[in-house]
C-alpha cells in the first residue's frame, strides 16, 4: 500500500487512479498523518435471472396449508 502526501494526490490524480483500477491501494495523508485511502470499487453485483429454476421445481398445491399439531409441535421445538 503506497502512502502519498496531498499535494502529490492532486498533482497526479489520473495516474493514481489508473493504479487503483488494477487494484493497488493508496493511503493519502496531510503532515504524514493519513487521512483518506483511495481503494478500488467492488464490481457491481450481477443481475438476477428470474425463472432459471422454472420447471426444476416441484411445489405441492397446499405448501401454504397450516401445519398440523405434530407438525408445529416439531417446528417450536418442545
Amino acid at each position: 500500500m503506497q502512502t502519498i502526501n496531498i499535494h502529490e494526490a492532486k498533482t497526479h490524480l489520473s495516474r493514481l487512479l489508473e493504479q487503483v483500477a488494477v487494484g493497488e491501494e493508496i493511503v493519502i495523508a496531510k503532515a504524514g498523518k493519513p487521512i483518506a485511502r483511495l481503494v478500488p470499487l467492488e464490481a457491481p453485483p450481477k443481475k438476477r435471472q428470474l425463472g432459471l429454476l422454472k420447471g426444476k421445481l416441484n411445489v405441492p398445491d397446499d405448501f401454504d396449508a397450516p401445519l398440523t399439531g405434530d407438525e408445529l409441535t416439531l417446528f417450536e421445538g418442545r
